[in-house]
C-alpha cells in the first residue's frame, strides 16, 4: 500500500507541475504576435472557412476561456459535446451522458500544427526517437566514462592524474553544451572531418539510393558527446568522492589484509559499493538530457524534439510548442519517480513516504 501511496502521490504531484507548465507557457505564447487562423487556412482563404477554425480552436472566446477549452483538449477525462465530428477529432469512449455533452476517456488531444496540419502527436512521436536515442548514447558515454576516469582518479589521489582529470571535469561543468557543441562541431566534423570520418550533420538513418535505408551510427558520436560532457563531469567527481569514501571502510582494509590482490578490491568491494549514488545519479540525468537535447540537436541538425521545437517556436506554432513543452514535462515526471524508486531499491535507509 506504501508504494502505491508513492506512486500516486508523485504523479499528483507531478500533475501540478504539468498543469503549471501549460499555464505559464499558454499565457506566454499568447502575448506573442501571430495569426494562427491565417495560418492554418492560408492567406487566400474565405471568411467562413477563418470563422470555423476560429470556433473549432476556441478562439471567439476569451483568453481565460481558451485555456480552460485546451485543458479540456488535453486532458484524458474530459467533457465534449457528442457529435459524430467530435467522435472522429477525439476519438473517445464514452463514461457518462449529460443531455448533449458527455464525460470520455481518451488519449490527450494536442491539436494540429499551424504549419503542417499534421496532428501534434504524430510529429512528437516521430521525432521523439532521435531524442531518446541521442540522450542514451550521451548517458552511456558519461556513464561509462565518468565511472573509469573516477575510479582511475581515486586509486591515485592528488597525483598529476588526479588533478588534471578533476581540472578537466570542472572544466566540462563550467562550459555550456551549446557553446561545447560548436566547438566539437568545428573541430572534429569540419577542421578534423578528414581524420576522424565525422560531419557537421547527419541522422542516425540515411537513405542509399542503392542500399535504401542505411544505420549511420557515426553520426551519433558528435552530439551525444556533445551532450554527454556535462553529465560525464559531474559523475567523474562523483564516482571519485565515493571511491575514496569506500576505500578508507573497514572491510576495504579487512579484505587488503586477507591477500586479496588490488583489482579484485576495487571491482569486487568498493566500485560495487561506490556506484549506488552514481547510479542513481545517471538515471536523474536522463530527464536533464532529453530537454538539453534540444540545442545540441539545432547545432547538429539532429532530427528530434529539439530541431522541431525551435522551428515551431521561430515559426509561432503554438500547438506543436505546448504539445513538445507538455511531452517533455511528463517525462520528466515519470524519470522522477522511477529515480525515486531506484534510490529506494539501492539504499535501504531510504523509506517510500
Amino acid at each position: 500500500m506504501k508504494f502505491i501511496g508513492f506512486i500516486l502521490s508523485r504523479l499528483g504531484h507531478g500533475l501540478l507541475i504539468m498543469l503549471g507548465v501549460l499555464v505559464a507557457v499558454f499565457f506566454l505564447f499568447n502575448v506573442l504576435p501571430g495569426d494562427p487562423v491565417a495560418m492554418l487556412a492560408g492567406q487566400r482563404s474565405d471568411l467562413s472557412t477563418r470563422e470555423a477554425i476560429t470556433k473549432d480552436l476556441g478562439l471567439d472566446k476569451p483568453l481565460p476561456a481558451q485555456l480552460l477549452y485546451y485543458i479540456n483538449d488535453v486532458s484524458p477525462l474530459s467533457v465534449h459535446e457528442d457529435t459524430e465530428a467530435n467522435q472522429q477529432k477525439y476519438e473517445y469512449k464514452t463514461i457518462v451522458y449529460f443531455g448533449d455533452d458527455v464525460l470520455v476517456w481518451k488519449m490527450p488531444y494536442l491539436r494540429r500544427s499551424f504549419q503542417s496540419n499534421k496532428p501534434v502527436t504524430d510529429i512528437l512521436l516521430d521525432h521523439f526517437p532521435g531524442t531518446l536515442w541521442l540522450a542514451v548514447a550521451a548517458m552511456l558515454i558519461a556513464t561509462v566514462f565518468g565511472i573509469l576516469f573516477g575510479v582511475l582518479a581515486s586509486l591515485k589521489p592528488h597525483s598529476t592524474l588526479d588533478h588534471t582529470l578533476i581540472t578537466t571535469s570542472v572544466l566540462g561543468i563550467s562550459v555550456p553544451s551549446f557553446v561545447a557543441a560548436i566547438l566539437i562541431a568545428i573541430t572534429f566534423g569540419f577542421y578534423w572531418s578528414d581524420w576522424t570520418g565525422l560531419s557537421l550533420t547527419g541522422q542516425l538513418y540515411e537513405i542509399d539510393p542503392f542500399e535504401g535505408k542505411e544505420l549511420k551510427l557515426q553520426n551519433l558520436l558528435l552530439p551525444a558527446f556533445a551532450l554527454g560532457i556535462r553529465p560525464l563531469a559531474v559523475i567523474v567527481q562523483l564516482t571519485r568522492s565515493s571511491m575514496l569514501d569506500v576505500m578508507s571502510q573497514d572491510y576495504i582494509r579487512t579484505a587488503r589484509a586477507k591477500g586479496l590482490n588490488r583489482s579484485k578490491v576495487v571491482v569486487g568491494h568498493a566500485l560495487k559499493n561506490a556506484l549506488n549514488p552514481v547510479v542513481t545519479a545517471a538515471s536523474g540525468w536522463m530527464a536533464s538530457l532529453m530537454a538539453g537535447a534540444f540545442f545540441i540537436e539545432y547545432i547538429f541538425n539532429w532530427k528530434g524534439l529539439g530541431s522541431v521545437t525551435i522551428q515551431a517556436v521561430q515559426n509561432l506554432d503554438f500547438p506543436l510548442v505546448m504539445g513538445a513543452t507538455l511531452f517533455v514535462a511528463f517525462l520528466f515526471v515519470l524519470i522522477n519517480i522511477f529515480v525515486d524508486l531506484l534510490y529506494a531499491a539501492l539504499d535501504p535507509r531510504v523509506k517510500l513516504d
